[in-house]
């Protein structure tokens, strides 16, 4: 959140009616206007949204269902910033019956800022985000850790995940990966984001686990904190390794995909 200052400023007025107070008035000095505040270095910010399902990286963590989201951000002007997100789930219970871990919460944490090639200003971001699942279950348990970089310039993004473990409980694929390849273009009309992505899961030790997913839509910027996005979203995922086990439900199939987000 950034802040303002506001400039208070005092204006003497002399009558001049008195020669002893004219005098008085021009031998003192002007008050000067009040310093304006710093700007804090430090910046928080939350979220919440609803989506008509939650889709990651493609597939569907809600059994293509809708999911309420939110997070909380601290940031410092040296790049460096920490946070944490949640949404609801179902996947874990869609594949085991005995599962009850009805909620996701990733942590993470890392330094971002830009640089400067010629004329050319590009951004970086270096982070490591642990996801974490809250809940009862036996092995193999979900629980998440990659490392992550990202480089960009103007609207595009170009990002690389790798897991420091087992891959969402996929049994012997430590050091998967995920390459990530986004768009967001101001269409400077109607205060509309086009929206575009590619993305590549590679899971180590499972070519019937990796698969492309790939989403193109809009966001729009409602006002208020409030922005509306829609869009088609698929995958080329194997029905052999995201169908769910209970539920019998595709979990990478294409779909029109929606969500409310307020920013505070």
């Amino acid at each position: 959140m950034k802040k303002l200052a506001l400039a208070v400023s005092a204006v003497v007025l002399c009558s001049s009616a008195a020669s002893a107070f004219a005098q008085s008035a021009t031998d003192a000095p002007a008050p000067a206007a009040a310093a304006a505040e710093p700007a804090s270095p430090h910046t928080f910010t939350a979220n919440v949204s609803l989506v008509s399902d939650y889709r990651y990286r493609g597939i569907s963590q809600t059994n293509l269902r809708p999911a309420i989201q939110g997070g909380f951000d601290y940031s410092h002007e040296s790049g460096f910033y920490v946070g944490n997100w949640n949404s609801s789930i179902s996947w874990l219970e869609d594949a085991n019956s005995s599962v009850s871990a009805p909620v996701e919460m990733d942590f993470y944490g890392g330094f971002k800022n830009t640089f400067k090639v010629s004329d050319l200003e590009f951004n970086y971001d270096l982070g490591v985000l642990e996801y974490y699942y809250p809940g009862g279950y036996n092995n193999p348990r979900p629980y998440t850790t990659e490392l992550y970089a990202g480089i960009g310039w103007g609207p595009v993004f170009l990002k690389y995940s790798h897991s420091l473990t087992n891959l969402f409980g996929w049994a012997d694929s430590k050091n998967s990966y995920y390459v990530d390849l986004t768009a967001n273009v101001p269409l400077n009309f109607w205060d509309l984001t086009f929206n575009a992505h590619v993305g590549y899961q590679g899971v180590n030790h499972n070519s019937d686990a990796s698969y492309t997913d790939w989403k193109i839509g809009v966001t729009k910027d409602l006002g208020k904190g409030f922005s509306l996005a829609v869009a088609y979203v698929d995958t080329n995922a194997k029905e052999i390794a995201y169908t769910s086990a209970n539920r019998g439900r595709y979990l990478g199939k294409a779909a029109a995909w929606a969500s409310i987000t307020k920013t505070f």
